[in-house]
């Protein structure tokens, strides 16, 4: 919140057109400030804005923001109700099923429904409780249990509410399975981890007949966007990291890893090199 208040905005904020559509998260529990931000992200063509009360880090519980606020049902409906009436955009929330002292189904449907109160009427619930203290975020993303029978529970006593389910989720039989019981479904770490996984998304769910690109056709239609990146300065590095996982679960992804790796510390290297990370693919 503070970095879109005070800091460089085009920087955090800019994104392609070809994203849409996209939300902001945001984290924080100033309302006022909040509701700032939110009409930034609106004014930025932002298609939702996303108040984020499951971070479990150290660093977000001293801001006093994150999955703490779960703990603070009437500030949190206070700082929703502020963003929602400060914009025409959508205002949701993404939380946990609960935190540490407060993880009863009783909390997390007062929760919700106070929340629901203010104006919020899409929550994304990781089906995990936040353990405050004692696990770092990673492990706060694997070692408290996946409970779906919670955000189940949740979806049957507010059928009026858009409920995403979200932890866990890695295959597309499974996203199927959801889907006949909530509203959607998010996913996380896999999407960074293997986003070949999106591939067969438009086809599976929305009938889509168009065949699917392969690995490498992705690549070499991605490359004039990375190509305008870095004539923006963008380096190339920083663009390269995010490519690791397109071989995910395929031979010789250890090699391209190493290779996209190497070409992108090479001075002067363009986008166009990274074709050459492509002849063992």
């Amino acid at each position: 919140m503070g970095a879109i208040l005070r800091g460089n905005r085009p920087d955090i904020l800019d994104y392609d057109s070809a994203e849409h559509p996209i939300a902001l998260q945001v984290g924080g529990s100033d309302p006022a400030q909040l509701s700032e931000c939110a009409k930034i992200a609106e004014d930025y063509g932002y298609d939702a804005i996303n108040l984020n009360v499951g971070c479990p880090s150290e660093k977000v519980q001293k801001g006093r923001f994150g999955a703490c606020l779960m703990a603070e049902p009437d500030l949190v409906a206070e700082c929703v109700q502020a963003m929602y009436s400060n914009v025409k955009i959508p205002v949701t929330l993404k939380a946990r099923i609960g935190i540490d002292g407060r993880d009863s189904y009783k909390d997390l449907s007062s929760f919700v429904d106070k929340v629901a109160g203010a104006g919020c009427s899409e929550f994304i619930i990781h089906a995990r409780k936040a353990i405050l203290g004692g696990l770092s975020p990673k492990q706060n993303r694997s070692i408290p249990p996946l409970n779906y029978d919670v955000v189940r529970r949740l979806k049957k006593e507010f059928p009026e509410l858009t409920i995403v389910l979200n932890g866990g989720i890695t295959r597309l039989n499974d996203i199927a399975g959801h889907l006949c019981e909530f509203d959607g479904v998010m996913i996380g770490r896999e999407a960074y981890k293997n986003p070949y996984l999106f591939a067969q998304v438009d086809h599976l769910f929305y009938g889509d007949e168009t065949p699917a690109l392969n690995r490498a056709e992705i690549l070499r239609r991605y490359l004039p966007y990375v190509q305008s990146q870095l004539e923006l300065g963008v380096r190339l590095s920083s663009i390269t990291r995010h490519l690791c996982g397109l071989f995910h679960g395929v031979s010789g992804a250890r090699i391209w890893r190493r290779d996209i790796n190497e070409i992108s510390k090479k001075p002067g290297a363009d986008a166009y090199a990274l074709l050459k990370a492509l002849k063992n693919h």
